[in-house]
């Protein structure tokens, strides 16, 4: 059975050049590099300077990720952005991209999950693609997190930075089986019924102002840990794979006992769980595809080898996809 594959061809990934260290919050809120490492593994954020917009973050790494894959802009059929922190109400992140790449076909358009962003979009490219209806789609997930933090709430303002990662997928024949190269399966879930555990004060029908993030942070571990292990098992079913065979652990960088948490519920090494949360903080949507690039990058990601990507972020939503690489 020929069936047809989201190959992933190249990824890319850019951070501001302003970096937030531990010791620089703590000249702004009462906390402490020890007490930030200690619960959350975080070194340094980077942070967008005035003026760098979501949509600057995102050109750069979409320019990087299409180097990467060889792949000339005018080859793109399809740009989803995703992002928590557009640069304008309207119009979308995605279409500024598309202005500044020159693409002049196909179309463009914002995915809003917060932190699970870049595996929804993943999955919305891969929809487009097994449905013929692009050949090649450029996914990025960008945030500015900063510009919707509370700067003198201690337990959420050590949490994020600032970011953007992209990866550029394209449509190829498979045979069906788990050794196609290509996007396997993905698997995205939402309860709505989890608000108030992490969201934002503000919205433009609401306060007409952007607001300021919000979070119950034990609630919010409890249920991540819980949730991800589940999105994981799910999409290692639908492959029809182990968790065990998963060369890989791509996950969304929240915080680094999250990270550890997941791992021990699914008794996954360790030393196979890609983590830049020590560098990079929590950069929402753009997290998971950081992540990736870096490790693509320095070597650990091999071509044919599977590679799990999960994420959980306010909503709540979250989900999983599997590639080989």
């Amino acid at each position: 059975m020929t069936v047809t594959r989201s190959v992933i061809l190249g990824c890319g990934a850019y951070l501001p050049a302003n970096i937030l260290t531990n010791f620089d919050l703590a000249k702004m809120v009462d906390t402490s590099d020890a007490w930030i490492l200690e619960r959350t593994g975080i070194k340094v954020r980077h942070i967008a300077r005035d003026g760098e917009n979501t949509s600057d973050l995102a050109f750069e790494a979409a320019k990087r990720a299409l180097a990467h894959s060889g792949v000339d802009a005018r080859e793109i059929d399809l740009i989803v952005v995703a992002t928590t922190t557009p640069d304008e109400t309207f119009p979308s992140v995605a279409t500024r991209i598309q202005a500044r790449l020159d693409m002049l076909r196909g179309a463009a358009f914002d995915v809003q999950a917060v932190c699970s962003g870049f595996v929804y979009a993943l999955t919305v490219a891969d929809t487009f693609i097994r449905s013929g209806q692009a050949q090649t789609v450029l996914v990025i997930g960008a945030e500015t997190m900063s510009r919707i933090l509370d700067w003198k709430d201690r337990n959420t303002c050590v949490l994020f930075g600032d970011g953007a990662g992209a990866v550029v997928l394209q449509a190829a024949k498979g045979g069906g089986t788990i050794a196609d190269r290509g996007i396997l399966s993905t698997k995205i879930f939402s309860d709505g019924r989890l608000h108030d555990l992490l969201y934002v004060d503000g919205g433009v029908s609401s306060t007409r102002s952007a607001g300021h993030l919000r979070m119950q942070g034990r609630d919010v571990f409890k249920h991540a840990v819980t949730n991800i292990a589940a999105a994981i098992e799910a999409a290692c079913e639908a492959a029809g794979v182990g968790v065990g065979d998963i060369d890989w652990f791509v996950p969304h960088q929240a915080n680094q006992r999250i990270l550890d948490g997941t791992a021990r519920k699914l008794g996954i090494d360790p030393a196979r769980v890609v983590s830049t949360v020590a560098e990079h903080g929590n950069t929402s949507a753009a997290s998971v595809p950081l992540a990736l690039s870096q490790a693509v990058s320095d070597g650990r990601i091999k071509r044919g080898q599977l590679v799990l990507m999960e994420a959980m972020g306010g909503g709540f939503t979250w989900g999983a996809a599997l590639a080989r690489w």
